[in-house]
């Protein structure tokens, strides 16, 4: 995860570090702003060149100032196809909660230990219509169960909206 890079709507190849800075950049501007962080992954099968399956997931994060708009950054991961639409969105939730756990401490440590400027979210692409409602209950309480606050659709935007325009 330390490794991992991320895009911008200007610029590819962006550290944690340099999303950390410029997330801190974004609360400064108005410190007496209400903010959301959020994250959360989309994924979808597609094919190589030879016709082999795999699974790409995209995760978000989402800085968003309430009422006035965010910033967002992505990351592409490509890993072996998943047999099931559960162990798709198991990966999906993983991954989300992966990130979250090496981002926050590091976003926290640069704000001086001011985690309270900003809601934080794990957002998930289920919800109560479509094959995904059975699951609703077991992958929240993989997030519940690991500290954070989980989100599914309507409100998981950051997976269903900012990630699905990766994928």
């Amino acid at each position: 995860m330390e490794n991992a890079t991320f895009n911008n709507s200007v610029s590819h190849d962006l550290k944690f570090e340099d999303i950390i800075c410029l997330i801190k950049e974004f609360l400064d501007e108005d410190e007496s702003a209400g903010y959301k962080l959020t994250i959360g992954t989309d994924s979808e099968v597609k094919s190589d060149k030879k016709g082999k399956k795999y699974l790409e997931l995209i995760t978000a994060i989402v800085i968003y100032r309430k009422g006035y708009g965010g910033r967002y950054f992505w990351r592409k991961k490509e890993m072996a196809n998943v047999k099931t639409l559960r162990e798709k969105i198991y990966q999906e939730v993983l991954l989300s909660i992966e990130t979250t756990k090496y981002f926050v401490p590091e976003l926290k440590e640069k704000l001086n230990g001011q985690s309270d400027r900003y809601d934080l979210e794990i957002h998930i692409d289920v919800g109560e219509k479509g094959e995904t409602r059975e699951m609703i209950k077991e992958v929240t309480g993989m997030v519940a169960g690991n500290g954070f606050v989980a989100k599914t659709k309507p409100e998981s935007y950051a997976a269903s909206n900012v990630a699905d325009r990766h994928v």
